[in-house]
């Protein structure tokens, strides 16, 4: 049997993101989300949550990306910038943790504090995952699994794209390399999280096309989804041109919305007999 998971990342990091999740999930093929305990929507986040019963929401546990901790910032310095911001990429971070500068107390004070923030706003997690996938790190894996255990969260993101899938993109070869790392990191840590008792997907997809995911692409990859369950990263968003001059990442969130509102990509779904669930039936 096929079963695939469409989770839209970002949750609460803006309004504009928050209407295409809900859009995605009201009239496309969502069926999950993960949500920034610090995004700068949250609030928001959390009423569109109380009006998308079924969707599942997971925590998108977030170190990096220019945000402000959900803690103090005197808190957490070892993970900050010079302004009290998150450092702003993944690569910036892991030069700094290789060189012994993040300390991992404080890395498990701010997740801590970020599952805490969403658990009392009445949400019950359904998995964590991570932005920019930083929750595979050897230390910081160790950190998640340990709240995990605390807050009985059952399943966990596993960003392991096959090393030989490229859905008809041509991505730069630093993109290829960025991909082969993580998905050797996350097969290490995918090992630990199953031996925590933790519920992963067989198949991730969405490294190669994160922020491009467009209908043809989104086709493609529903008829090559292998038996097993699978899990599909997005980014959807409505105000795509507001939220490119705040985010400069380069996403298409509004041809990603639109791919997953596609008739057709729902026609490709039930002509594959493919079963869409959330985290929480994993």
């Amino acid at each position: 049997m096929k079963r695939l998971i469409v989770n839209a990342d970002d949750f609460g990091i803006h309004a504009a993101v928050n209407r295409g999740i809900a859009a995605g999930y009201n009239v496309g093929i969502i069926t999950s989300t993960s949500l920034m305990a610090g995004g700068a929507a949250f609030a928001d986040a959390v009423r569109v949550v109380g009006e998308c019963p079924g969707l599942g929401v997971g925590v998108h546990l977030t170190l990096v990306g220019g945000g402000y901790p959900v803690l103090s910032t005197q808190s957490v310095p070892s993970l900050l910038d010079e302004t009290g911001r998150f450092l702003p990429s993944h690569p910036v971070f892991i030069a700094r943790y290789l060189a012994g500068k993040i300390n991992l107390a404080e890395v498990e004070r701010e997740l801590t504090a970020q599952v805490e923030k969403i658990c009392d706003a009445g949400i019950v997690p359904t998995h964590f995952d991570s932005h920019q996938h930083l929750h595979v790190l050897p230390g910081i894996f160790a950190v998640v699994t340990k709240l995990a255990a605390r807050f009985d969260i059952r399943a966990i993101r596993k960003p392991a794209e096959p090393i030989c899938f490229f859905g008809g993109m041509m991505p730069s070869p630093g993109r290829v390399a960025g991909r082969c790392a993580l998905s050797l990191l996350a097969a290490w840590s995918m090992r630990n999280a199953k031996l925590a008792g933790l519920a992963v997907t067989d198949c991730f997809y969405g490294m190669l096309a994160g922020g491009q995911l467009n209908e043809n692409r989104l086709q493609a990859l529903i008829d090559s989804l292998p038996e097993g369950a699978s899990e599909i990263m997005t980014h959807p968003g409505l105000g795509g041109e507001e939220l490119t001059q705040i985010f400069p990442w380069g996403y298409h969130w509004e041809e990603e919305l639109k791919a997953l509102l596609s008739p057709k990509v729902r026609e490709r779904i039930r002509n594959g007999a493919v079963q869409l669930i959330s985290f929480r039936e994993l």
